[in-house]
């Protein structure tokens, strides 16, 4: 149905304060920078709230959505017509709520986290800007709507992560992200015109209609356009193969990670294959595809959380992994449950950034684990908030993230014989994020302080309310239930979820949950035996094993495979062929002769024009001359004594 709910305030409020902050913040007093970004984010997340309590408070909230909300024709030429248009549903107000909720938790973090940059107008005008770039990208009713938040969003990452520009890791860890997020897009983009070629709109509700009102349309050009799309997921979600800008997306400051890790950006990716899960749906080889990557990726990425010893790049690996359990989800057709486990990880990975950043904080910038330990007692709101994270991403029982993890891999298990494999991963993968959790937990923690050369201190309560209140939203974010959640979000998603109100399939519930809570436990174990009661263990385990710890530590080289196959191949072309072939010899040779060209014109012209009156004269006298010649005599008769004929044959 058609409403008002001034859905148009949700972006617009943090691109307001983007303007403010952008144009004026290098003039303005860091308190009113400050009053403006918050208020642009709290007056978003505001707006969002009253719309859900008023739809919430109505008992006939489910008739009453979608809400569609167009604000006038933006292309309509011939067949195609495209509104510009917002929509709120199901699914979009539980991203709305991540979104702008979770992003005012961290702009309040980010007051007291950067309250000593240099740059503290220019970070929250980008701040701004990317939380109006996401809630577009989430309330679009086209796709081409949404590709421009998703174009959006990679801009304000790129701005973000190269905030600290001066540094060239920054730098360059800005244009990796943006590159490696234009070969996803250049797939979306694709997916597009496909879109467009075979079902003449790009509007989701009408493609879905279409695919309706055709049941046995599947596979073919429907498997292509969900191919593209799923390129374009894997960009911007950081999966297999185009993952490798994430870690180094650490270079910004930290409450950056956690908008892009938590939030907004990668989850992008995740919702893109919800909301067109309609066309997944169709094409059973796409969504092997999609659980096939989101497996692979989860086990990658975890084995390389085990052996990385910056505090970000754990966390940078864990969220790979766990954005790899959210397209497993999708991807075995568990809308619902990779939507939750999007919801309890953004409370989660908040709330490890933000901690990570608190420990950072009192280290005087230290990333390093192992410089670290002993800050328990020294750092113990952010130790007792980072422990419930740290539970919860584990798997624990009843933290939030045991009752999201836990869907995806009972849908999974359920998703015939493949599924078995896929659940396999998925619990092998939940082993190691238990291990390189509390790895990460005890060498920040506890033992003796390995740094002699700095005091540690508690952050300020800007920086530890939020810390608070995503702890709280750690340990009871999944209390919902995937039931509860997946039937609220059935009307957008199908009725796809958790079965485990099927016959048996109680018993086969409480059966995973059990093997998902030991494999934790087991993970646990192990982290305590090498790190608490073994400290010794881990440099002898990775001097027995050097090859296999070489090979984790540099990430199976899979950016200097990137570096040698397409870099710098790429760059010996642009600099020997397109700069010396094509620029210097080509464009540059010709653009010499034609200077030439002109060099010698003007030598012989400038012999001509020489001022002299006598010598006009007599060239004038040469012309005239020339021309009497070329005129009076007969030519023809000339070059016939030569042997010379003018055509004049037949005379």
């Amino acid at each position: 149905m058609t409403g008002s709910l001034h859905l148009w305030l949700i972006p617009l409020l943090p691109f307001a304060g983007f303007l403010i902050n952008g144009l004026l913040g290098r003039r303005l007093p860091k308190a009113l920078v400050t009053a403006v970004a918050l208020l642009a984010s709290l007056g978003s997340f505001g707006v969002v709230l009253i719309n859900v309590f008023s739809m919430l408070g109505s008992i006939h909230m489910p008739a009453s959505l979608p809400v569609v909300e167009t604000f006038g024709t933006w292309i309509n030429t011939g067949a195609l017509h495209i509104d510009f248009s917002f929509v709120l549903d199901q699914l979009s107000i539980i991203m709305l709520l991540v979104v702008t909720g979770v992003g005012f938790l961290i702009h309040i973090y980010s007051v007291g986290y950067m309250a000593h940059e240099e740059g503290y107008w220019r970070f929250f005008a980008y701040m701004n800007l990317f939380m109006f770039f996401m809630t577009v990208l989430v309330l679009a009713g086209n796709a081409l709507l949404m590709f421009v938040g998703w174009e959006g969003v990679g801009l304000a990452s790129y701005l973000l992560i190269g905030f600290y520009f001066q540094r060239t890791s920054a730098a360059d860890a800005g244009k990796k992200a943006f590159i490696v997020n234009r070969i996803g897009d250049f797939g979306f983009l694709i997916g597009l015109f496909l879109l467009l070629a075979n079902f003449g709109t790009l509007t989701f509700s009408e493609i879905s209609a279409k695919l309706a009102a055709n049941p046995a349309w599947t596979g073919g050009v429907l498997t292509a356009i969900a191919l593209c799309l799923l390129l374009g997921a894997a960009g911007k979600s950081a999966q297999l193969p185009l993952y490798v800008w994430l870690p180094d997306a650490m270079e910004g400051p930290t409450p950056v990670s956690a908008l892009i890790h938590a939030a907004t950006m990668v989850t992008a990716g995740v919702y893109m294959i919800a909301r067109t899960h309609t066309l997944f749906d169709r094409s059973p080889f796409a969504l092997g595809v999609v659980a096939i990557v989101g497996a692979a990726t989860a086990l990658f990425a975890a084995t390389i959380g085990l052996v990385q010893n910056d505090i970000k790049r754990v966390l940078a690996y864990s969220t790979i992994s766990q954005l790899g359990y959210m397209f497993l989800g999708c991807g075995v057709a568990a809308y619902s449950a990779a939507i939750f486990h999007l919801m309890t990880h953004a409370f989660f990975k908040a709330l490890l950034f933000l901690a990570a950043g608190s420990v950072i904080h009192a280290m005087g910038g230290e990333q390093d684990l192992r410089k670290m330990g002993g800050l328990r007692n020294k750092i113990p709101i952010t130790f007792w908030t980072m422990t419930a994270a740290v539970l919860a991403i584990a798997g624990f029982f009843p933290f939030a993230g045991f009752f999201s993890k836990d869907a995806i891999l009972y849908e999974a298990f359920q998703h015939g014989g493949s599924g078995k494999v896929l659940w396999f991963v998925g619990v092998v993968t939940a082993l190691l994020t238990s291990f390189y959790m509390f790895r990460l937990w005890y060498l920040a923690f506890t033992g003796e302080s390995r740094s002699h050369d700095v005091r540690p201190h508690e952050s300020p309560w800007s920086m530890l309310g939020p810390l608070s209140l995503l702890a709280l939203l750690s340990v009871v974010g999944g209390w919902i239930g995937i039931d509860r959640f997946g039937s609220f979000l059935a009307p957008v998603l199908g009725e796809v979820g958790n079965s485990a109100t099927a016959p048996g399939g109680k018993q086969l519930d409480i059966m995973l949950s059990i093997i998902a809570v030991a494999v934790a436990l087991i993970g646990w174990f192990i982290a305590d035996r090498l790190y608490r009661q073994k400290p010794d263990s881990p440099a002898r385990i990775a001097a027995a094993l050097p090859t296999g710890y070489s090979v984790l530590v540099h990430k199976y080289y899979v950016d200097e495979i990137y570096a040698m196959t397409i870099v710098r191949p790429l760059l010996f072309m642009s600099k020997y062929f397109l700069e010396w072939v094509v620029d210097v010899g080509l464009l540059g040779g010709a653009a010499w002769m034609l200077a030439g060209s002109a060099t010698l014109s003007g030598a012989i012209l400038q012999r001509w024009q020489s001022g002299n009156l006598r010598s006009y004269a007599a060239w004038l006298a040469v012309g005239a001359a020339a021309l009497l010649v070329f005129v009076f005599v007969p030519w023809s008769t000339v070059l016939a004594n030569f042997g010379i004929h003018l055509g004049m044959a037949g005379q």
